[in-house]
């Protein structure tokens, strides 16, 4: 099992890689090898250094960014929940983050550009975080995972409620613009958001990982690990809010993109076991390869068109949420 993994791992990382470098060359206007490696010698012409190194470097990085913190907050959250099927936006977080940004669109007060929509996006997550934390701590403060469930389903039926009534206030300008922020894209990705994206994700993913052996503990039952020492409570509050802050950030700037947190996960697992300490930093490496070539395909299936990223995954992952469900209700 232990080489199995070894090769399972490597061929994750080298994959990943290869989906990087497929992302830089590949797009409307193609870099061949020769020119990638006139850029590493400084003697590339100023088109391609920009392309480069302005726009599809930048996207690339924030795709790993994102899609490696979308699988690993799935990951985690499937830990907590015990469920296969869960994943960050069950729980709200991308329903408060859309509100956020369909409210200030709505508002007149930021264009698709502006610094101000990624923000109120996030303080859309966070605010929906918090009410899920609140109303689950007010039904059973020992944080049950069924209620932590429900309260997500529930503010995020409370937030998609929310933007139903702003799109339907709104005009048609606004109303194109928050789908297709809804819809999701790495076209806005640039150096400082890249940054900002990484000092969120990187050291709570850092944390997350640190937690692997309680939550393998947890998986046994909540009680016996209590009994063997893991601190159950602290260990659910502190997964439950860092896995949420890592969505949020993501979704912040790249906006609504579903089912990474469900599909990765759940391959990775069923490719390497259920051990949390080797699952979660493949389901982060795996999560950052499965954006980059969705986004990649994003931008060159229909060229010069380019389809929203939330697409692409939607397709990928619908019907395997469905062979999913079709599984769990077998069983």
């Amino acid at each position: 099992m232990r080489a199995r993994v070894g090769w399972v791992s490597l061929l994750m990382i080298l994959g990943t890689a290869g989906a990087m470098l497929l992302g830089v060359r590949y797009g409307t206007v193609p870099i061949g090898t020769g020119d990638l490696l006139a850029l590493l010698r400084g003697e590339a012409t100023e088109a391609h250094h920009f392309i480069v190194l302005e726009l599809r470097l930048p996207r690339v990085v924030m795709g790993v960014l994102v899609g490696g913190g979308l699988a690993l907050a799935g990951a985690v959250f499937q830990a907590l929940l015990r469920n296969p099927l869960a994943e960050p936006y069950i729980l709200g977080i991308s329903g408060g983050a859309a509100a956020g940004a369909v409210g200030i669109l709505a508002l007149g007060l930021a264009s698709m550009t502006s610094w101000l929509l990624p923000a109120a996006a996030f303080g859309g997550a966070l605010l929906a975080i918090t009410l899920v934390f609140g109303v689950a701590a007010s039904a059973d403060r020992r944080l049950d995972v069924r209620v932590l469930l429900l309260s997500g389903v529930v503010v995020g039926a409370f937030f998609s409620a929310c933007i139903a009534l702003i799109l339907a206030l709104s005009d048609a300008p606004t109303v194109r613009g928050a789908i297709l922020w809804m819809m999701g894209s790495l076209s806005g990705a640039t150096w400082r958001t890249v940054g900002i994206v990484a000092a969120y994700t990187l050291p709570a993913a850092l944390l997350l990982l640190t937690l692997a052996r309680s939550l393998n503990v947890m998986a046994i039952g909540e009680e016996t690990a209590s009994y063997l020492g893991t601190e159950v409570e602290r260990t659910k509050r502190v997964a439950y809010a860092v896995a949420s802050l890592i969505a949020a950030a993501g979704v912040a700037f790249t906006g609504v993109i579903g089912f990474v947190g469900l599909v990765v996960p759940h391959t990775v697992r069923l490719l390497v076991g259920p051990d949390h300490r080797t699952l979660l930093p493949l389901s982060f490496v795996a999560g950052a390869g499965f954006l980059t070539l969705a986004d990649l395909g994003a931008r060159t299936l229909l060229a010069p068109t380019e389809i929203p990223i939330g697409v692409i995954t939607a397709f990928v992952g619908v019907p395997f949420f469905l062979l999913l469900l079709r599984r769990s209700l077998r069983a």
